[in-house]
């Protein structure tokens, strides 16, 4: 099946290159692209593409303006594209907020060819871009900007978990790939998605970002602990 693609970035060589590189793929097609938040969600709207390739910085309107639009769509629009955000900082204020808002990860502009590639084909699969070392870093330092977790509104959700969907939660939010998971807990890698499945559903989150974000802002991970 053929992912389909927009490029929202206020650069024209970047939406050029990247349009290029993604292009070549036989399972990718780029539908589109546009210079800021404005188009790019009109756009969206109008080809109903699989991933968008969100930039964060914008004029006239921000790339997490514009994530907020298209995940949190208004009564009567039903398409809801995943959305991978590009940065030039690895770690970056909007970036937290756009996972917050449903964003499905982010990308460096500079990475490598090969992992936009794979990160188009991650996102449109509906897994979370968020590498463990980055996943550690910057929720971390963002969770000790933030007040005392809000543990009185978390923790019906929280009981509502069993004591391995807990486990399973606490390890994402720790940065762990489903492989180290499953090795930590000496269980099947399909067992650990079945579990992080049923994690994602109990807590009404829409994917492995928000689920990171849930256990940190929730109490379940502290930051700074390993």
């Amino acid at each position: 099946m053929t992912t389909r693609v927009i490029i929202v970035d206020d650069q024209a060589m970047v939406r050029a290159g990247f349009a290029a590189l993604l292009a070549a793929q036989s399972d990718i097609d780029v539908v589109g692209d546009a210079p800021d938040g404005v188009q790019g969600v009109e756009l969206s709207r109008r080809t109903h593409p699989d991933v968008v390739l969100m930039d964060v910085r914008m004029p006239e309107m921000d790339g997490l303006e514009a994530a907020r639009q298209l995940l949190d769509p208004p009564a009567g629009v039903v398409h809801r594209p995943k959305v991978l955000m590009l940065t030039t900082f690895d770690v970056d204020d909007y970036v937290y907020e756009a996972l917050r808002a449903g964003a499905s990860g982010f990308l460096l502009k500079d990475a490598p060819p090969a992992d936009l590639i794979s990160a188009v084909r991650v996102v449109a699969a509906g897994e979370a871009l968020l590498a463990p070392s980055v996943t550690r870093r910057l929720i971390a330092d963002f969770a000790r900007q933030r007040p005392t977790p809000r543990k009185d509104r978390t923790a019906l959700r929280l009981n509502g978990l069993t004591p391995r969907e807990t486990e399973v939660l606490e390890l994402i939010a720790r940065g762990l790939s489903n492989q180290e998971i499953a090795e930590s807990l000496v269980l099947a890698e399909q067992t650990v998605k079945t579990h992080i499945g049923r994690v994602l559903a109990k807590l009404g989150l829409r994917d492995r970002a928000q689920a990171v974000i849930f256990a940190y802002e929730s109490g379940l991970v502290s930051p700074g602990t390993n």
